[in-house]
């Protein structure tokens, strides 16, 4: 018997793109219970045996890239012209992949004839990731792959916006020969979530999501010792400092504030330009976003889509009507495919903002972004570090060990010098305060995903 039914409203015109129904509490209980089991069985297998898997569920999905693109579009909004989310989903994977053999391998403290003294990498059992909507299958695939080479059985619940996404990579998955116990997509509303983790059903727990979703996480598992990894988004900062390369910084800083409609958790949400080149880097990128189309994502032609809802649309003008009424200054003038109403918003750059504006202040999470200007490193060290948020940070300057100077000063969990909005596969995505607390790819993500067992073997 079900609980509930989960609606997925396609931003596009608003109408339901599809509806799946929730797993009652028994069965949803049933469902972990066959994880477990499954389990055991699953980490048997070789780990060469287990990757091989893996990988022919990534070539599944790629075989169909179409099927991404055309869906994720009607389901969030993202303009088909990007070609979906494939290229990232498959080297996140075939890197994951390629070091897991290293990142689980025992350490050997001493192999004598007295003594084996070693550390081995256990599965944690159940994993239960919970998976975002703005980045549906890469989010997922940064836990799911990793968890499932180290021996894990899986267990995801997707964001009702991207219903069907989870559908699709358990399709890959058992395709590939994933056990269906092993790999599960399941549908499940909130307190039948908290319930299965209040009663420590599962062995880790992967949530990317709000701050509000990441308590929730976190109150629900208090007391049972399950661990839980949080990624809960940011208010990335950019700074652009005298020597920078402005058209480089214009066209990544601002395409990392707009692409996706400003949907990323590492988007850049706040850009501070040295005064020098304050008014250059303006002129260039109000030309820039002046340039958009936006529209239907299905039109190949759209540079910027809808919104993914309603509700995020309508908290992005909240914000940004507070801050015209403060003093802020917009410089785009409303699009006419922007009624006011829909999740049609219009690309915005804003100056004259400070740091008592919400929208300088609170994730944002859309297509507008504040511009400030400052005097010197250390008046932009402090703005970058005036946030409740630490996930990313960007900087622009021609010498490398400035910006590593100035990361070890910034209060967050990747410096990106000369790019922004990116994962690097090859080290660990983490954050600090309101971002949450969790490893994710690199080596560290195979060890969130296992313990350690210690062999201490006295032999005579």
């Amino acid at each position: 018997m079900t609980t509930k039914q989960l609606v997925c409203t396609s931003p596009i015109n608003g109408e339901i793109y599809a509806t799946r129904d929730t797993l009652s509490s028994s069965l949803a209980r049933e469902r972990v219970q066959s994880a477990k089991i499954a389990q055991k069985k699953w980490a048997k297998r070789s780990t060469d045996e287990r990757i091989q898997i893996v990988m022919k569920a990534i070539d599944y999905i790629g075989d169909d890239k179409d099927r991404m693109v055309e869906e994720l579009a009607h389901q969030m909004g993202r303009p088909v012209r990007y070609g979906g989310e494939f290229s990232g989903f498959q080297e996140r994977a075939s890197y994951m992949a390629s070091i897991a053999n290293e990142a689980l391998a025992t350490t050997t403290v001493e192999d004598t004839e007295h003594f084996s003294r070693m550390i081995k990498r256990e599965p944690q059992g159940v994993v239960f990731v919970v998976a975002p909507w703005n980045y549906p299958y890469m989010t997922a695939i940064n836990t799911v792959v990793p968890a499932l080479i180290a021996g894990n059985s899986v267990v995801l619940k997707h964001s009702t916006q991207t219903l069907l996404v989870g559908e699709h990579l358990a399709e890959a998955f058992h395709h590939a020969g994933v056990p269906a116990d092993v790999f599960q997509n399941v549908f499940l509303d909130h307190q039948t979530t908290s319930d299965l983790i209040s009663t420590r059903s599962f062995d880790f727990i992967n949530f990317t999501g709000s701050v509000a979703g990441g308590i929730a996480m976190e109150t629900a598992a208090a007391g049972t010792f399950t661990a839980v990894s949080t990624e809960l988004g940011g208010k990335d900062p950019g700074y652009v400092m005298e020597d920078a390369d402005i058209d480089q910084a214009v066209d990544s800083l601002i395409d990392g504030a707009m692409f996706n409609s400003g949907q990323c958790c590492c988007g850049i949400e706040r850009i501070y330009v040295h005064e020098s080149i304050y008014d250059e880097f303006l002129a260039k990128a109000i030309a820039l976003v002046k340039s958009y189309k936006l529209g239907n994502p299905l039109d190949h032609a759209t540079t910027i889509g809808p919104m993914a809802n309603i509700r995020f649309a309508t908290e992005v003008r909240s914000q940004l009507s507070e801050a015209l009424t403060a003093g802020a200054i917009a410089h785009i003038p409303q699009f006419p495919e922007d009624n006011g109403s829909d999740c049609y918003v219009t690309p915005q750059i804003l100056t004259n903002v400070d740091h008592h504006m919400r929208i300088m202040r609170e994730e944002t999470f859309g297509p507008v972004v504040g511009i400030m200007k400052v005097a010197t490193d250390s008046e932009a060290i402090t703005m970058m570090n005036d946030s409740e948020f630490g996930l990313s940070v960007s900087l622009w300057s021609t010498d490398a060990a400035r910006c590593e100077d100035l990361g070890e000063q910034l209060e967050t969990g990747t410096v990106f010098m000369n790019r922004c909005d990116y994962l690097d596969p090859a080290l660990c995505w983490t954050g600090c305060k309101n971002t949450g607390r969790g490893a994710g790819l690199s080596s560290l993500g195979f060890h969130a995903v296992t313990r350690p067992k210690s062999y201490h073997l006295k032999k005579r």
